[in-house]
């Protein structure tokens, strides 16, 4: 399965990068949403993994955005993200709009935790 990782920083998307490949997926992995747009373009993802909080765009915007395509509008989005579960304030419909599956809190979430919410969309 085709994984498309974003996460801005460096050492946790080489951490999330690495587990992912272990459970047998490839990865293409973004920094920017920009990239990640582009990256989508070049790789059609069967799965986006998506951190909120992102440079010049955050991951809401991006995801607005990427279902603006229409070939890209049925894939799962998996929300891995800092931004606290209370915060987050994202109502079952608009995860259902913006099609996303699962939201997972980093600091409460292990790597197996990760691969499994991936092996489940699939």
């Amino acid at each position: 399965m085709n994984i498309l990782l974003i996460e801005p920083d460096k050492k946790l998307g080489d951490i999330y990068k690495r587990a992912i490949i272990q459970a047998g997926h490839t990865v293409k992995w973004a920094a920017h949403a920009q990239d990640a747009v582009h990256t989508a373009d070049e790789h059609k993802p069967d799965v986006v993994v998506l951190e909120l909080q992102l440079a010049n765009h955050n991951g809401i915007e991006f995801l607005y955005e990427f279902r603006s395509y229409p070939e890209w509008q049925g894939i799962p989005v998996i929300l891995l993200t800092m931004v606290t579960p209370q915060s987050l304030q994202i109502t079952s419909a608009l995860m259902k709009q913006l099609g996303i599956v699962e939201c997972l809190y980093k600091p409460a979430t292990k790597l197996h935790q990760l691969v499994t919410a991936i092996n489940e969309v699939a």
